[in-house]
């Protein structure tokens, strides 16, 4: 990562892990575009936008859509008159959904499609559209989960959200693979169970805790990281 104020995106930014990575993004100095499906209802997020004039702005998408990801491109165009805004350095693709109650036997299909279009095809294609204003050397973090693990795999349980994360994991390796001559680093990142709506009740580690991991993990990343499956302490995780 370059030193601050670096260039970063963060979906899923109105609340949980995604508002924490904008809230500990501008306390470091960085520069931040938050994106979120319903920018008007996000009331923290707007709070922080009022207190960081000029370093965080705040855009709707809705990663799902494909005609979205389109007029967010359009959006970052009209942002900076400086050119700088047309690098970008770290991309967190951390807008997810989980459906929970899904039991065998009775799993639909428009939840396994929602939750591929939102949890695997989403990044993948925001990644995509965004990679010709990534600077070189840039970071994609996208936020995964020890759930989207084949091999630590244990029971039946969350079919929809743990299907959709393991093809967002070969999305990973496949847009590490594709931006490699770039040096642009891309990884899946394992949060925690993190304390968040998602998350529930019983999560063990905190919002704050998390997102302080992931970004020293991603400011040690090296080129030879790219594409690996790292948990929020940087520790390796199975496929």
């Amino acid at each position: 990562m370059p030193k601050s104020p670096a260039h970063c995106l963060v979906t899923g930014a109105n609340r949980g892990i995604g508002l924490e990575w904008v809230r500990q993004l501008l306390a470091r100095g960085d520069r931040v575009v938050a994106a979120a499906r319903h920018p008007g209802k996000a009331n923290a997020l707007n709070a922080l936008a009022g207190e960081h004039p000029g370093h965080l702005h705040v855009l709707p998408l809705d990663v799902a859509d494909p005609r979205a990801i389109a007029e967010l491109q359009r959006e970052l165009l009209l942002l900076g008159d400086d050119g700088e805004q047309d690098r970008l350095d770290l991309l967190v693709n951390c807008a997810g959904v989980l459906h929970s109650g899904e039991r065998f036997g009775a799993v639909e299909a428009a939840t396994l499609d929602d939750s591929f279009r939102i949890n695997a095809m989403g990044p993948f294609l925001l990644t995509q559209a965004l990679a010709p204003r990534m600077a070189d050397g840039a970071r994609v973090a996208n936020l995964s989960s020890q759930l989207g693990s084949i091999a630590g795999l244990t029971g039946f349980g969350t079919p929809s959200y743990n299907i959709s994360k393991a093809a967002q994991n070969m999305a990973t390796a496949l847009l590490a693979a594709a931006l490699r001559p770039r040096g642009i680093i891309v990884v899946a990142l394992h949060p925690g169970w993190v304390q968040t709506d998602m998350g529930g009740a019983g999560a063990t580690v905190t919002a704050q805790a998390s997102v302080t991991g992931m970004l020293r993990v991603i400011d040690g990343l090296k080129q030879a990281d790219s594409g690996k499956f790292l948990d929020w302490r940087g520790q390796s995780l199975p496929w």
